[in-house]
């Protein structure tokens, strides 16, 4: 099939563009915006696509003549048919990427691990460069941290006991103001309610002791 040129690749007409994750500007040529769409090269990177399930970074594509020689490519360089494209490596691993670019039909590659990308073509077989050293893991291994029970937590305990006795010290002094004005026959407990009180106020500031000295002594050991 014979590629199809255009002087920018803004005069490609619409709906005659077929690759989906693709668009004329990615392919086009970065020097002059100049276009050679050439179809099976373009089924192929757009198979690739398909195979891998997420995007291609292009850093370049067709190149014009005039552009190829700027930049330094070869004399014969497939990008000047458009049957070439520099992927970029930072969203792919190397081994992965080049499996998949060869079942789907690309037999030239050639390996920058320097620059960060991949070069693929529609052949003839050959390869140059050295490949990209094997990455290690994406995300480093989560280190398991020592953490109490929720249920155990000397901080919950704490905090549980000075609500506790809060609420009931308020208790306390609520059925004790209600006995005084409605109940003058028992008037004599109101002075055991008001002790009562008192050892609920004395508890919830023991729970509070415990509920600061346990945040201090969970810094002090790297629980924080």
């Amino acid at each position: 099939m014979t590629p199809t040129f255009y002087d920018h690749w803004r005069d490609v007409p619409e709906g005659t563009w077929h690759w989906p994750n693709f668009s004329p500007a990615e392919i086009a040529c970065r020097g002059t915006g100049k276009l050679l769409v050439n179809e099976p090269a373009l089924d192929k990177l757009q198979a690739l696509r398909d195979r891998l399930g997420k995007p291609l970074i292009v850093r370049s594509a067709y190149r014009s003549p005039e552009h190829n020689r700027a930049v330094g490519g070869a004399k014969r360089s497939k990008h000047m048919i458009g049957a070439a494209f520099d992927i970029a490596m930072t969203n792919h691993d190397p081994v992965t990427f080049e499996a998949a670019a060869r079942a789907v039909g690309f037999e030239g590659f050639g390996f920058y691990p320097r620059s960060g990308f991949i070069h693929v073509d529609l052949g003839p077989t050959r390869e140059w460069g050295a490949r990209f050293p094997v990455r290690g893991s994406a995300f480093a291994a989560e280190t398991p941290v020592a953490r109490e029970m929720l249920a155990d937590s000397r901080t919950m305990k704490g905090g549980g006991a000075a609500g506790v006795a809060t609420l009931g010290a308020a208790g306390v002094e609520v059925a004790q103001s209600v006995l005084a004005e409605t109940q003058s026959a028992i008037l004599p407990l109101v002075p055991y309610l008001d002790t009562l009180r008192w050892v609920f106020i004395a508890a919830a500031l023991g729970g509070i002791a415990i509920t600061i000295y346990a945040r201090w002594d969970d810094w002090r050991k790297g629980r924080r």
